[in-house]
């Protein structure tokens, strides 16, 4: 594999993972980190791809109540309105959460429809996926 292809590998893993589709990308991250790839450029790859892929469900999120009277819309009423009291209740500080497997990728949709400051957003969500990538790079290169 070119050092380009795995580098563009990781980055789509780390993208379509943090998006609502089922992906994982700490496995594509572990398998490169074994390798000879630099550790600091495969996180910095993940972080940026991951971030941005929860800038789309944060956009998706944005235009999702429009389609809520929809017969396709993949969540019933009374399931998004839980999920907006939850994200109300523990405001933009859950999105630190935004990591961690099944809650973490609809925080983040949640955050766009209730319309939350994007900078901030950015901010929580980029510390969270960074800080989760740092400590997986940590432990499999045994640093910690």
């Amino acid at each position: 594999m070119t050092e380009l292809a795995a580098y563009a590998s990781l980055f789509l893993a780390a993208l379509i993972a943090a998006t609502i589709l089922p992906m994982q990308s700490e496995a594509v991250l572990v398998g490169l980190l074994l390798t000879d790839y630099s550790p600091w450029l495969l996180i910095a790859v993940a972080s940026v791809g991951n971030v941005l892929g929860s800038v789309v469900n944060w956009l998706i999120g944005r235009d999702l109540e429009r389609f809520r009277d929809w017969p396709w819309f993949p969540v019933n009423e009374a399931g998004l309105e839980r999920a907006q009291q939850w994200y109300r209740r523990y405001g933009k500080w859950s999105l630190l959460l935004s990591w961690a497997p099944v809650v973490g990728d609809p925080l983040t949709v949640v955050a766009g429809t209730l319309r939350g400051p994007f900078r901030m957003f950015l901010l929580l969500v980029t510390i969270a996926k960074v800080g989760r990538y740092l400590v997986l790079a940590a432990v499999t290169l045994k640093v910690i």
